[in-house]
């Protein structure tokens, strides 16, 4: 995608005349301290595409700008500080409002135009497959007429790649500071790819689980829909910024190709939000099979158990069935094996035909009752 956008116009910016560096600025009154809390990643002077210096301070960058004739600054810096940060607003005339958001980050992509300069808010995001997580970091983005400012307050975005892209294409750095900042966005939307696929990856194996009937899915599906919850935030917003790039296009005369360039990287980006918001439809629609798969499986285990207790009642019924018709022939010969003298019918002929026919007569009895009773 950055080959088809290496002919990017550049946006023509108001010229304004620069203040001069004020004498009481800690980055020229203190510059061994300034070095020593330097957070500069990297700072370079362009001059029609080409690195001319390399500065080390931002004093040096200041200075090495002024002396540049048609010179360009990308200062590159990585949690600086707010004394850093005032002085670069010093010298550059940023707002005070830009500021306070490069000092407080945590911010949602956005862009803000102040005269002739430019606050871009982006969102970089880093799949992490062992964790199965999204990280996210943060760039704030200032573009003027020769400077272009990068504050980051966590390891990604790296920007270093971008960098070195831009000053192998001399073609595409000269156009000037508005290349640099397209093709930060192109980084960054680019670098959503990956992340798409992983979270791709984990809901065809979350599928693959909930239909093996794994007891952990749930909550697997819960903390990746927290994860695609987060990316939407990282990626809806930009597409409000890109909408703002192109509707200002014919007001800061972009031309036609710079438009082109512009809509594809937000066709790009469109593809990334639609396959979001199919990832949260997705998981919802998941989640809902997984709950009706848990019922199912309980109503299985419900029935099942309710079956096996009918069949254990109706083996108790048999077993108190044949106890009660063996206990009557029991009682029975229980009650003459007393082997008492005085005792009914003890000396009687039939008395032992009786006791026997007796005993029949009511085993027969019960047996006929219980089997009517489907006890038996």
């Amino acid at each position: 995608m950055a080959q088809l956008r290496r002919r990017v116009i550049p946006i023509p910016f108001r010229q304004r005349s620069r203040p001069a560096v004020p004498a009481t600025d800690p980055a020229q009154t203190d510059e061994p301290a300034a070095r020593s809390r330097s957070t500069i990643v990297d700072a370079a002077i362009y001059a029609d595409g080409r690195r001319v210096s390399s500065p080390t301070t931002l004093a040096d960058t200041f200075r090495a700008l002024h002396d540049t004739e048609n010179g360009v600054a990308w200062i590159g810096l990585y949690r600086p500080s707010e004394t850093e940060l005032f002085s670069l607003a010093r010298e550059f005339d940023l707002h005070e409002l830009a500021i306070e958001d490069a000092i407080a980050a945590h911010q949602r992509p956005k862009l803000e135009r102040y005269d002739d300069v430019l606050f871009v808010v982006l969102r970089a995001a880093n799949y992490l497959d062992v964790p199965e997580e999204v990280s996210f970091g943060e760039v704030h983005v200032f573009v003027g007429p020769n400077f272009v400012i990068t504050v980051r307050h966590s390891e990604s975005p790296d920007l270093s790649q971008v960098r070195h892209r831009m000053e192998y294409d001399e073609d595409l750095l000269a156009l000037g500071t508005q290349s640099i900042l397209y093709a930060i966005i192109d980084a960054i939307v680019d670098g959503y790819a990956p992340v798409v696929a992983g979270l791709a990856n984990d809901i065809d194996e979350i599928e693959k689980q909930v239909f093996d009937g794994d007891a952990n899915v749930s909550r697997r599906i819960y903390e990746l829909s927290t994860e695609v919850i987060d990316f939407q935030r990282a990626t809806h917003p930009l597409t409000a910024v890109m909408d703002a790039l192109e509707l200002g296009s014919e007001k800061y005369g972009v031309t036609q190709e710079l438009q082109r360039n512009l809509r594809d990287v937000a066709d790009h980006l469109t593809q990334v939000n639609e396959r979001v918001d199919d990832f949260k439809r997705m998981l919802r629609d998941i989640l809902t099979v997984n709950a009706t798969l848990v019922s199912e499986r309980q109503n299985a285990r419900m029935t099942s158990l309710a079956e096996t207790t009918y069949r254990q009642g109706e083996e108790v019924k048999k077993i108190s069935s044949w106890a009660a018709i063996l206990f009557t022939p029991t009682l029975i010969a229980g009650i003459y094996g007393m082997n008492f003298e005085v005792m009914p019918e003890l000396k009687w002929v039939w008395g032992y035909p009786m006791a026997i026919g007796l005993m029949l007569v009511l085993g027969i009895a019960l047996y006929v009752i219980f089997k009517r009773r489907h006890w038996l």
